[in-house]
């Protein structure tokens, strides 16, 4: 009964944790995607600058995400999500130098790669915490998107950060259904409980 206790009372307080890192990602995700439909669309270096940001942000996010659940070490996925985010975020800089196109080339093969393995971290993750369904529709999903992206960037049409911005606006939703998830998980935990 003891052991039970402990591994429920471990899986609400990483799930605690896991709720509060959605929220901030959808929270992230959201406000970059606002921008880049408003400032950005229209400002070109804050557009460079939040193109470059992005990739650094997921990189960071991941970092955190896989110190609070056990370490890097412990965590394979989660470390080479954050190598590859911080590489992206240095090819992003030197593609701007380049093209738009070249620019949405990085991102396509950063979305195939970093959406791998955000598939493979919520596929661990459903054991201990459940309700990962979303982050694993999620990375799927950004995987599709990254082929799709890597084939935009051959094209001669105009591309600008508007295009990248419904990958993004994709993942806050995700992050949010993921966080709303866990919650109401949690609250069907403790009803049982509650009732004892």
């Amino acid at each position: 009964m003891s052991a039970q206790m402990n591994d429920q009372s471990r899986a609400l307080s990483s799930n605690a944790w896991l709720k509060s890192y959605y929220f901030l990602r959808f929270a992230v995700s959201a406000a970059w995607v606002a921008l880049a439909f408003t400032v950005a669309n229209s400002s070109p270096p804050v557009a460079a600058v939040m193109l470059v940001a992005y990739p650094a942000w997921d990189a960071l996010a991941n970092y955190v995400d896989a110190q609070r659940s056990g370490g890097l070490r412990r965590n394979k996925s989660q470390l080479l999500n954050f190598a590859v985010s911080i590489i992206t975020a240095i090819a992003v800089a030197i593609a701007l130098g380049r093209s738009m196109n070249a620019v949405l080339a990085v991102y396509g093969v950063w979305a195939v790669v970093s959406g791998l393995f955000q598939l493979l971290t919520a596929v661990r993750r459903w054991k201990t915490n459940g309700a990962q369904w979303a982050m694993i529709l999620s990375g799927a999903q950004s995987a599709l998107a990254g082929l799709f992206f890597v084939k935009m960037s051959g094209g001669t049409e105009s591309i600008g950060i508007v295009d990248v911005a419904p990958y993004a606006a994709f993942g806050a939703f995700y992050f949010l259904v993921s966080a709303v998830w866990l919650s109401v998980g949690d609250v069907l935990r403790k009803s049982p409980q509650a009732a004892n």
